[in-house]
């Protein structure tokens, strides 16, 4: 409708895998990426700014022209996201970057301001990291011209979280069953040792004692006090027996 070849296709999956498309079209090549380490404006809180509709700089790194499918993305990425000469929209002024860098076999995108007083770079977001996974010759499809080697699906990779997670809970599992073992299996009884003795001092043997005075009874106190306390009871009764006649 508007004379557009070029295109840029978000492809969402399991509401968790983000795909990326960047296509010319009709007559290709498209590159397909996995989106990784998403950080939006508001989760960044980001103090950098620009005008809407400005004309941003193209910043690449120099590992782009040292292999041949860096370079094919590196002129597709050109033609994506530069202004078109001579644009009815585009203004005539510049204050913001887009870096592409390459690390790990990935490229990491990023959003700078450019500050008029000293041209220092401030960064704006949102900031994300491509994963390369296939570059075809058509637009969408096609013949590929390259296939990343070092890429690994999603699904993939939590599959080995969850087989190293299930690997660590079977070896806790198997150390406590043979703990179990050990505590059923019979203790051995090992033969006596002649030489465990050979320092042993025997003790000396004390004298028994022969008590012949008969121990005095003990004395409770509790049952003491109870006849005491009876015996006063009683005194007491008499008495004001006596004085009431």
């Amino acid at each position: 409708m508007k004379n557009c070849n070029k295109c840029i296709y978000f492809e969402a999956k399991k509401k968790q895998d983000l795909y990326m498309w960047l296509s010319n079209s009709p007559h290709g090549p498209s590159a397909k990426f996995l989106v990784q380490n998403i950080h939006t404006l508001a989760e960044l809180k980001l103090t950098g700014n620009c005008l809407k509709g400005s004309r941003p700089l193209l910043s690449f790194d120099p590992a782009f022209d040292e292999l041949s499918h860096y370079s094919l993305l590196k002129e597709l990425l050109i033609q994506i996201f530069s202004t078109p000469r001579y644009h009815p929209k585009s203004q005539p002024f510049v204050d913001h970057v887009f870096t592409f860098t390459i690390l790990d076999n990935r490229i990491w995108f990023r959003n700078f301001q450019i500050i008029e007083e000293d041209a220092a770079l401030v960064e704006i977001g949102p900031r994300f990291v491509l994963n390369l996974i296939k570059i075809f010759q058509g637009s969408f499809g096609g013949p590929t011209l390259y296939e990343n080697p070092h890429y690994q699906s999603p699904n993939m990779h939590r599959r080995i979280i969850r087989s190293i997670t299930a690997a660590k809970y079977k070896e806790k599992q198997q150390v406590k069953d043979v703990q179990k073992l050990r505590k059923k299996e019979p203790k051995t009884i090992l033969p006596h040792d002649p030489t465990e003795d050979v320092f042993v001092t025997p003790a000396e043997k004390k004298p028994i004692e022969i008590q012949w005075v008969k121990p005095e009874p003990k004395v409770d106190l509790k049952a003491r006090k109870k006849r005491i306390y009876k015996r006063q009871r009683k005194m007491n009764q008499k008495v004001n027996s006596g004085n009431a006649k």
